[in-house]
């Protein structure tokens, strides 16, 4: 048998987990953007069954490329195709978040991650872990508004962002909400800590599902998406395979 059909039997052999949410035109997105729509333009009755599909590229779970935020950024075909088969890292911060929704992720948390599972290794993927995707499919609950409008939700800090890009070199990050930062922080000053991000030249996936199902340490990320000319973002599949 040769390696590759090894290494095939051998991934077969694990739990694979769905990351992604599956998506319709009620599915929960940022209110500012149009919710997907569908037609079919042939129906069996003609022989064949052909759907048409509208959809923005930040719905549902997606991949964000810098060049969402960046000018002169990577379009989304210039994400080598190997950094998007990564080793996945997930920290858990869900107990916290439901203790206090508007939770920010520190270095901190991140040192503590590694003093229990080992430093995160370069090139990787991180997941910031809060159960936010189990307020899908539910609009209201995902956006989660205060009386002002304000959306109350966690997000990443910038000094985590600086420590594993700088620090610990990973290819991309991840999380459950439809931001990289924080809801009030986001209301006052904007979405600094996407455009940070991005700005460093890798890439976001938002809107993650079922990190509940994935450990700590030692699991496997795969994105997939179409091969889009000039896109700056895309609805994906994301799976983990776990040891």
């Amino acid at each position: 048998m040769s390696d590759l059909l090894s290494l095939y039997e051998t991934l077969k052999s694990k739990k694979w987990v769905n990351l992604s949410h599956r998506i319709d035109e009620n599915s929960p997105h940022f209110p500012a953007l149009p919710a997907l729509e569908k037609k079919d333009l042939f129906t069996l009755k003609d022989g064949f069954h052909v759907q048409q599909f509208s959809v923005v590229g930040q719905y549902g779970t997606h991949i964000d490329a810098p060049i969402h935020f960046v000018e002169g950024g990577r379009w989304l075909e210039e994400i080598d195709l190997k950094d998007l088969l990564l080793p996945l890292f997930v920290i858990d911060k869900s107990a916290a978040v439901a203790e206090n929704p508007n939770y920010i992720l520190t270095k901190q948390d991140i040192l503590d991650f590694e003093a229990e599972h080992g430093q995160i290794l370069p090139e990787s993927f991180v997941a910031f872990r809060t159960d936010w995707s189990k307020r899908w499919p539910d609009q209201d609950a995902m956006r989660n508004l205060d009386e002002n409008g304000v959306q109350q939700s966690p997000g990443w800090s910038r000094e985590a962002l600086e420590f594993l890009i700088h620090e610990r070199q990973v290819k991309a990050v991840g999380h459950e909400t439809f931001d990289t930062d924080a809801g009030i922080p986001a209301a006052e000053h904007g979405l600094l800590n996407e455009y940070y991000l991005l700005e460093q030249d890798i890439y976001q996936v938002e809107v993650l599902a079922n990190l509940n199902q994935v450990p700590a340490t030692s699991a496997l990320i795969s994105i997939s998406f179409p091969n889009w000319n000039q896109a700056t973002g895309s609805p994906v599949r994301a799976l983990a395979i776990l040891p």
